[in-house]
């Protein structure tokens, strides 16, 4: 399966996701925030890097629940605002 190439809207959208979770995380180690989402530190620092701009819906939502984020919270930080 080819997929196709994300475009910039998406890559933005997975940089904002990213900045939000690393600001979530605080003090938090990214192995302590990973272990408890149930993924792996690598996973969670490409999340966090943008280097994974669209992450699966359930990696996000475990990342949400590991964080004390709500779904909906995250949805609103990283649709950019309509003008």
């Amino acid at each position: 399966m080819v997929r196709n190439p994300l475009t910039p809207e998406e890559h933005e959208r997975g940089e904002r996701l990213g900045r939000l979770l690393r600001e979530a995380r605080g003090g938090r180690s990214m192995a302590q925030v990973a272990a408890h989402a149930g993924i792996s530190a690598e996973t969670l620092r490409k999340i966090e890097t943008g280097r994974a701009p669209t992450p699966a819906f359930f990696t996000v939502a475990a990342l949400a629940r590991a964080l004390g984020l709500s779904m909906d919270e995250l949805a609103g930080e990283c649709v950019p605002a309509v003008v």
